[in-house]
């Protein structure tokens, strides 16, 4: 019987079928290239622009074919290798170097008194803390103002009790056994806890009696103590004098503190900058919890930043400073002098941190070098912008540094953990500063916690990051004795006369410092970092290398992209969706019960519903048309003519294309 027609099988099919069949006709040929994997390499091979790949088979002979694929595999294990080579030079930086001659501006110069507060004015405050150390000092090493040097005995310490060696007791190791004298109560005893070397770079040649230190311990729970030892007696009783002197200090308001340290009068006594007279209109006040009032010159807080247009001495900055020696704190501060600190105008200066020390009697020259930089940021570095990236609170106010962040993450842990503020640092919001007797605990807190700091435990080392800008002036310090024998007599009486009524006393050498700060050239570096390679120069070398090893191009990567990934791809899936969906219908077929439909056994190839493809049908499967619904049967094959028959690219076929000679 002859197949029905084209026109019966389409009328034949369902509605839908019909949809999905004039869809197909209409919209482009889909899918990959071959319906195997070996042959959609076969046919790559075969059609790619890249040459090892064709010659690997064309080439005839194994040993050439071998030599073929040593060769494309090498080539591309080179590409590998190059590009990421390229990729990782893309995200390096390149530092170039410029230098101008150009009108600078001048920096901010924060001055500081190394004292921060006259002693005749902290005396009421301070007078039971220096009372107790005398005594100290008295008892431990045998000497007292206007006394010979005999050392007393503890027996004869005439007091009825101290709250400050309560507090924090001072203490003397007889051996490195932890066995200590208590310099308060003069008995021995065993004590136990961490040893903390605070000289630890100090070799202690000496016998362990040299060894004094104190004991910290938590006021919740008196096992848990921390034992703070030092090589020399002056360390300890300055480390000890300085706790003290914070808890009292806390308790201070700032207005009160502002007063009992320096005016601006009282440190200035002379004052030139390019040339022209100056006075303390150009310096601005701001108080620092450890030095006291410091002052700012060209601070820029009324919005006019000086500037030099020559460099040397003569047009820098010339102040004479007023230090008093004789009012120093003798127990808090063992050197005379001034700190300063030359910073940006939006910089915090770290005083304690990089400040310069000044010599009294003495002429300090400090030439400048200005040196502008620019990092990248990520992915070439691990710096941040603005710092608003970073979890931390800014508590200074000023722009963003390295710094800033790790004071203000201390800062932030000793809040929380010890539930106040330490004293050198800004105060967060709804905190106050720690003293004993609201908070007992903090100086062991505060060891801890520093401690671990240190160690990089907090993990304010880890958050913090470099600034991506930032402003650096190279300093250069040369001292002169100043003044000169012969003119120290005349200097010094025209200074007493400048200074009138202010001070009742005449002029010492040892109580003024001179100091200058100056452009050494106008050359201002600006070092900066550029990316070494642009996205450009990044793809022109991914094509040289992969036109030198290859012979390929961006034509061939869409290629190898559409082979490789797409094609294969498609053919995995098609295979797996066949293999479950032919497994899904065995499973229909076997369930027991179910009669077996007629046409079962027939019903196979591209007549079989389970393995309909969704691509169009070669030429072998467009001859083959489906049987009518109500045919049982199965249909004649079409006559078998040796001139119809159709030579195949592929040496293997899909199920679906094959013909049914059987039947």
């Amino acid at each position: 019987m002859a197949p029905p027609g084209p026109e019966g099988g389409r009328a034949a099919m369902a509605p839908g079928k019909k949809i999905t069949a004039r869809i197909k006709r209409t919209l482009p040929v889909r899918g990959p290239q071959a319906p195997t994997l070996s042959e959609l390499m076969r046919w790559y091979c075969l059609n790619t622009n890249t040459h090892g790949c064709r010659r690997i088979v064309v080439s005839r002979g194994r040993l050439r074919r071998f030599l073929w694929i040593l060769l494309t595999l090498s080539a591309v294990g080179l590409i590998i290798w190059q590009c990421a080579e390229l990729l990782m030079n893309y995200y390096s930086a390149s530092v170039s170097v410029t230098v101008q001659f150009q009108k600078l501006p001048f920096p901010a110069v924060t001055i500081c008194n190394i004292n921060p507060y006259k002693y005749s004015a902290m005396k009421d405050y301070l007078s039971e803390l220096d009372k107790e150390t005398k005594k100290a000092l008295e008892t431990f090493y045998g000497f007292s103002e206007g006394k010979s040097k005999v050392r007393r005995s503890v027996d004869e310490w005439n007091s009825s009790g101290s709250d400050f060696f309560q507090q924090i007791p001072l203490l003397k190791f007889e051996d490195f056994s932890k066995t200590v004298t208590d310099f308060h109560s003069g008995q021995k005893r065993k004590i136990e806890g961490s040893v903390f070397h605070k000289d630890s770079s100090i070799v202690n040649s000496g016998d362990s009696n040299d060894i004094i230190g104190f004991q910290l311990c938590d006021a919740n729970n008196s096992s848990e103590c921390a034992l703070y030892t030092f090589s020399s007696g002056v360390n300890a009783i300055q480390e000890w004098y300085k706790l003290h002197y914070m808890n009292i200090m806390a308790q201070i308001p700032l207005e009160t503190k502002e007063k009992l340290s320096y005016s601006a009068d009282d440190l200035l006594l002379t004052c030139f900058f390019d040339g022209l007279s100056c006075d303390k209109r150009h310096f601005t006040r701001f108080h620092h919890p450890l030095h006291g009032n410091c002052y700012t010159f060209n601070s820029g807080e009324n919005g006019t930043v000086l500037s030099t247009s020559t460099g040397g001495s003569e047009y820098g900055l010339q102040v004479v400073l007023y230090i008093d020696e004789a009012d120093y704190n003798p127990f808090l501060v063992t050197s005379t002098g001034a700190k300063i600190i030359v910073h940006d105008q939006n910089e915090y200066p770290f005083i304690e941190d990089i400040g310069t020390e000044i010599e009294t009697a003495a002429a300090t020259s400090i030439g400048m070098h200005f040196t502008r930089s620019r990092k990248l940021s990520k992915p070439y570095s691990d710096c941040t912008e603005t710092g608003a990236d970073i979890p931390v609170e800014n508590l200074y106010n000023k722009s963003y540094s390295l710094q800033i962040c790790l004071h203000s993450c201390f800062q932030k842990a000793m809040v929380d953990s010890c539930g106040c503020a330490q004293y050198a640092q800004p105060l967060p919001a709804g905190a106050e500063y720690c003293n004993y007797k609201k908070n007992p605990n903090w100086m062991y807190c505060y060891y801890k916690l520093h401690e671990k700091f240190v160690k990089e435990q907090l993990g304010c080392q880890q958050i913090c990051k470099d600034a991506c800008s930032f402003k650096e002036w190279a300093l250069t310090t040369s001292i002169a004795q100043w003044p000169s024998a012969v003119s120290e007599d005349w200097m010094l009486r025209v200074l007493s006369w400048d200074k009138g009524q202010k001070i009742n006393k005449k002029l010492n050498k040892t109580d003024l410092a001179n100091l200058m700060v100056f452009y050494k050239d106008l050359n201002e570096r600006f070092i900066s970092e550029n990316p070494a390679n642009t996205l450009v120069i990044l793809l022109s070398n991914f094509g040289g290398q992969l036109g030198l090893w290859m012979s390929c191009s961006v034509v061939c990567v869409i290629e190898i992209i559409e082979v490789f990934f797409i094609d294969s791809l498609s053919i995995v899936m098609r295979r797996q969706w066949q293999k479950a969906k032919k497994w899904w219908n065995n499973r229909q077929r076997e369930r027991p019960g179910k009669p077996p439909q007629a046409g079962d056994l027939e019903r196979q190839g591209h007549d079989n519903p389970v393995c309909i493809d969704e691509d169009l049908p070669t030429f072998n499967t467009a001859l083959r048309l489906p049987l009518p619904q109500e045919s049982p049967l199965p249909r004649t094959p079409p006559p078998n003519y040796s001139t119809l028959r159709l030579e195949t690219a592929f040496t293997e076929q899909l199920p679906d294309t094959l013909e049914l000679s059987q039947h």
